[in-house]
């Protein structure tokens, strides 16, 4: 089986081969758009409406050096990589930026509070991380700008 072919023989209800074939195209592109889309409005939320000292001094006060930088690699990373990886634009370098925040995300700052999101654990940035692995490697796919312009890095 390909990534977009859909053998009915297997399904539960052979009659939804039909749909699943018609959508199996679309999946990938639409898991990159998701992942971009849903970490955008964080980037929003950062960039416009909360004071960048506020990620200045989170940052620093948990020991990372050059809290300026770093804030401003977040607020780049949720808002023009998330953008990007939504669009396909630029796809496998916005990937591993959001991949990199993630990792940083994880470990120093929801390591300590466990698995569980809903305890701020690191169930979110886990799954995030987890997409930009496979969006890294994957690329913009068809349905992308990368692949519009005919280039991918």
């Amino acid at each position: 089986m390909t990534d977009e072919s859909v053998e009915t023989e297997h399904l539960i209800i052979p009659a939804l081969g039909g749909i699943y074939r018609r959508f199996a195209p679309l999946s990938y592109a639409f898991m990159r758009f998701a992942t971009g889309a849903v970490l955008f409005p964080h980037g929003v939320q950062k960039v416009f409406f909360a004071p960048f000292d506020r990620y200045v001094a989170t940052i620093a006060k948990a020991g990372l050096p050059l809290p300026t930088f770093l804030a401003g690699c977040t607020l780049f990373s949720e808002f023009v990589a998330a953008a990007c990886l939504a669009l396909g634009l630029f796809t496998r370098p916005a990937a591993v930026i959001i991949w990199i925040q993630m990792s940083v995300i994880i470990t120093v700052f929801q390591w300590q509070y466990g698995y569980f999101w809903t305890n701020r654990g690191i169930e979110y940035a886990l799954l995030w991380w987890l997409l930009c692995i496979a969006i890294a490697f994957r690329g913009g796919g068809r349905y992308s700008l990368d692949h519009l312009i005919g280039k991918e890095f």
